[in-house]
C-alpha cells in the first residue's frame, strides 16, 4: 500500500515539474497540477522558487500571481497562494471553491531575486489547481522569469 501512495505521488510530482519546466520556458507562466491526488491531508503544500531577472527588457521590480480552483465546488475547501521575498509577503485566496475562475492577481514589490510562491489548500481533499506568475519591470513589461519546485506535498 505505502509503495503505491509514493508511486502515485512520484508520478504527480514528476508531471507537476514537467507542466512546471514547460511552462517556465513559454512567455506566458503557468503551471497546473493535483494537489493532494488521495484527498487526506489536510496540509499539503506546494512551495515554489521565482527567479526574477533582466532579460534584456529590464531589471525585475515585482512578481504577480494568480492561482484557479479547477476541482468541482467543495465547501469549506479553499485554494491559496502566497508570495514572499525577505521581509515582504501578500497572499490571495481563490474564495469560491471549484468555479474555475482565477483570483485576482497580487503583486509582490522585492525588486530582483528569488520569490517564494507557495500554494495551499485549507482542508483535506484533492484539488486540481493552476497558477499563473509573472516578472516585471517598474513600467509593468515582462522580465526574465525562472521556476523551480522545492516542495510538493
Amino acid at each position: 500500500m505505502q509503495y503505491r501512495v509514493l508511486s502515485k505521488f512520484s508520478i504527480s510530482l514528476f508531471i507537476t515539474l514537467c507542466l512546471l519546466s514547460y511552462a517556465a520556458s513559454s512567455s506566458a507562466h503557468g503551471g497546473g497540477a493535483t494537489m493532494d491526488a488521495a484527498g487526506i491531508s489536510r496540509t499539503f503544500t506546494a512551495v515554489v522558487l521565482v527567479t526574477c531577472f533582466d532579460d534584456g527588457n529590464g531589471p525585475a521590480e515585482n512578481l504577480i500571481a494568480r492561482v484557479r480552483d479547477n476541482s468541482p465546488p467543495e465547501s469549506g475547501l479553499l485554494v491559496n497562494l502566497q508570495l514572499f521575498k525577505g521581509n515582504k509577503a501578500v497572499s490571495i485566496t481563490d474564495t469560491v471553491s471549484g468555479d474555475a475562475d482565477y483570483s485576482p492577481y497580487v503583486t509582490l514589490h522585492g525588486g530582483p531575486g528569488v520569490y517564494f510562491m507557495i500554494i495551499n489548500k485549507t482542508d483535506a481533499g484533492a484539488r486540481s489547481v493552476d497558477a499563473e506568475w509573472h516578472c516585471n519591470t517598474v513600467d509593468g513589461i515582462h522580465t526574465g522569469t525562472e521556476i523551480s519546485v522545492s516542495q510538493f506535498n
